[in-house]
């Protein structure tokens, strides 16, 4: 019998993760960032500078929220702000050095997070039910 109640486990399913992520990148000494800086920092780690508008449409957030979450990467000095030579209205967004060490902290994360996320599942459930959120999220659009 469905329970039409998918939105909601899903929703508190996001709200542990999150906090799942915060606690282990704590637990490695890095504070202040939080899941939604994950995106943009993930697109940095392959060396590449993005624009605000790139980042934007890369990680589905508006430009605006991308430039406060961008924001606070510079104010933590992961990432910095360089105007483009061609066109002064273009600004790049690259990471710092600070920024590139994330890198491995970034991956002992995600692979701790799968590892829980994953425990006990099959892979063929686990398979069945990406199938299912992505057709969910599809259905949405």
């Amino acid at each position: 019998m469905r329970r039409n109640n998918v939105v909601a486990l899903t929703s508190r399913i996001t709200d542990k993760a999150h906090r799942l992520i915060i606690r282990e990148l704590e637990n490695n000494g890095v504070y202040g960032i939080v899941p939604s800086h994950g995106g943009i920092l993930a697109l940095l780690f392959n060396g590449e500078k993005y624009t605000m508008k790139d980042l934007a449409e890369k990680i589905h957030r508006t430009k605006p929220t991308v430039t406060v979450l961008v924001d606070k990467l510079v104010v933590l000095d992961y990432v910095t702000k360089e105007k483009s030579h061609e066109d002064s209205r273009i600004t790049f967004i690259k990471l710092t050095e600070k920024g590139y060490a994330l890198q491995p902290i970034f991956k002992a994360v995600s692979d701790k997070l799968n590892a829980v996320v994953y425990d006990g599942i099959a892979d063929e459930d686990a398979e069945y039910a990406e199938q299912i959120l992505e057709k969910i999220n599809c259905n949405l659009n």
